[in-house]
């Protein structure tokens, strides 16, 4: 067991994982680790997938793109909502409708997909592109 605070492999790593955040930490580890949890769960990621890579969207607009009922959508939408991954908005102004509302992604839920589960599929194509058998060398 390391002694210094580093992993025993001679890495930089704390060997409590709390020690991984800052003193004035924002967010406890367990937040953190809500918000992967969370998009663990196929629409939750397709969810959070779509407002990353193609901006806010009202839940119409996901109902329709993810092809998931109206109340699945919304128990998911919730769930990104409480752990911090999206937030919800609305216009302030009216239409016939009624007030405009929409979901975005935060700045924790792009960099949980983008720096996460996104960064892990780029890797995978990146380490089929180096062990290819069948390109050349």
């Amino acid at each position: 067991m390391a002694t210094n605070g580093a992993h025993a492999a001679g890495g930089d790593a704390p060997e409590d994982p709390e020690d991984l955040l800052p003193e004035q930490s924002v967010l406890r580890l367990e937040e953190y680790l809500a918000m992967h949890a969370a998009i663990g769960h196929r629409t939750r990621y397709e969810i959070l997938y779509r407002l990353v890579h193609g901006g806010d969207m009202s839940p119409k607009e996901l109902e329709e793109a993810i092809g998931v009922d109206d109340s699945t959508l919304h128990y998911h939408l919730n769930e990104l909502v409480d752990v911090g991954l999206l937030e919800k908005r609305q216009r302030t102004e009216r239409d016939q409708d009624g007030l405009y509302t929409y979901y975005r992604a935060t700045v924790f839920g792009e960099v949980t997909l983008t720096e996460g589960v996104d960064e892990l599929i780029r890797g995978e194509w990146e380490f089929e592109r180096l062990y290819d058998s069948s390109a050349e060398t």
